[in-house]
């Protein structure tokens, strides 16, 4: 027998696109990693470890933010179509990708 409602909750499946205009930082990752926003869109990031980061373009356009300490939150609108993948410069090994549709 199933349980639980149908459309509940926001869990996916590991590694499937989420819509979201917010990104946590915590555990030294961004959650989700991975989000699907419209143009126009503004996604806010809010570091929750208490290590500092960042939120930083890989390439080209994108997020650029300062040194984010715990509690801290940068924004960055989206304006153009396209998928932008950022990191963070002090823990490189955190990725993130946001997809923007038209």
């Amino acid at each position: 027998m199933a349980t639980g409602a149908p459309g509940a909750g926001g869990a996916t499946a590991a590694g499937k696109p989420v819509s979201a205009t917010r990104v946590a930082i915590q555990n030294f990752a961004f959650s989700p990693a991975t989000v699907t926003v419209k143009a126009g869109t503004t996604v806010t990031w809010t570091n929750q470890d208490s290590d500092p980061h960042t939120v930083t373009a890989k390439s080209g356009a994108g997020p650029d933010s300062p040194t984010l300490d715990q509690g801290a939150t940068y924004q960055y609108t989206f304006t153009k179509a396209g998928q932008y993948a950022y990191l963070c410069t002090i823990h490189p090994f955190m990725l993130g990708t946001v997809v923007v549709t038209p």
